[in-house]
């Protein structure tokens, strides 16, 4: 019996006294709570990229390509692959400003206090801004950073 107890006291007083240290090495139990997603919402994030992609790559439907990016970002602002949309959604933005793509800008509709409204060539190049400097400053090493920068300097510089 005084074996036992004493063999019980030994792991005890090990337990509290490796504790600590353990603690203090920032070990830390589980997965990081800010990399934890939603399957679902995982998949259907991707699902909503990819059509964003066609729309914006294939059909240059930039209108129907910022309204998927704007559904990702609302919906699943801890999207794993949140740089991509923030980019396609800033350039998107741009080039419907300059109306570039094949959709009129009038078609991106908003409702403010329940009437419809659109938006003017300005307030499509500052939500691009917004989108690009979110990017930028947000995820200053992603490789979509760098074309972010580009595609800010192109709207900076003065046109011929």
């Amino acid at each position: 019996m005084r074996i036992k107890f004493l063999l019980a006291f030994i792991i005890l007083f090990a337990a509290v006294t490796t504790a600590p240290a353990t603690y203090a090495q920032g070990v830390r139990t589980g997965p990081d709570p800010s990399t934890l997603r939603d399957p679902d919402l995982e998949r259907d994030s991707l699902h909503n990229l990819e059509v964003a992609k066609n729309y914006f790559k294939l059909k240059k439907a930039y209108v129907a390509a910022l309204k998927r990016c704007e559904e990702i970002i609302a919906g699943n602002p801890n999207f794993a692959k949140i740089e991509e949309v923030l980019l396609m959604a800033g350039q998107s933005s741009l080039w419907l400003a300059e109306g570039k793509g094949k959709q009129n800008r009038d078609l991106y509709v908003s409702f403010d206090g329940g009437q419809k409204r659109t938006l003017t060539a300005e307030q499509f190049r500052e939500m691009g801004r917004d989108y690009l400097n979110k990017l930028i400053k947000d995820y200053p090493d992603s490789p979509y950073a760098r074309e972010a920068q580009e595609e800010l300097r192109a709207l900076e510089a003065p046109k011929p």
